[in-house]
């Protein structure tokens, strides 16, 4: 392998770092923004105060859990028309910043 091909593999390779590192904190960016909504009821610290945690669910549990709510098979008006306003890729992205996240006290 000649010094220009090692070259353009090195910033090829540096290339896709800095853009998955770029998506990675656009991703954690528009989570941060979907959880907003959600802060309305469920608290984002962790704690349950009547409303279940969402803090630290499994991805695959809240989509789930989504998809039931979007679908009518898990009954609450409320999560309802949540679930509703919501993209699956929506979805998909709070499930990974909730679950990502750490309940306060288990740190």
């Amino acid at each position: 392998m000649t010094v220009s091909s090692l070259t353009a593999l090195a910033l090829a390779a540096v290339f896709f770092t800095v853009n998955a590192d770029a998506a990675a904190a656009a991703g954690q960016e528009r989570g941060a923004q979907l959880a907003a909504m959600c802060a309305s009821c469920h608290r984002l610290d962790g704690r349950d105060q009547g409303i279940p945690s969402i803090i630290g669910m499994e991805k695959q549990t809240f989509i789930d859990a989504m998809a039931a709510f979007k679908s009518g098979a898990r009954s609450n008006s409320m999560m309802h028309a949540v679930a509703l306003q919501l993209s699956d890729a929506e979805i998909a992205t709070l499930a990974a910043y909730l679950g990502a996240r750490v309940k306060e006290g288990k740190r």
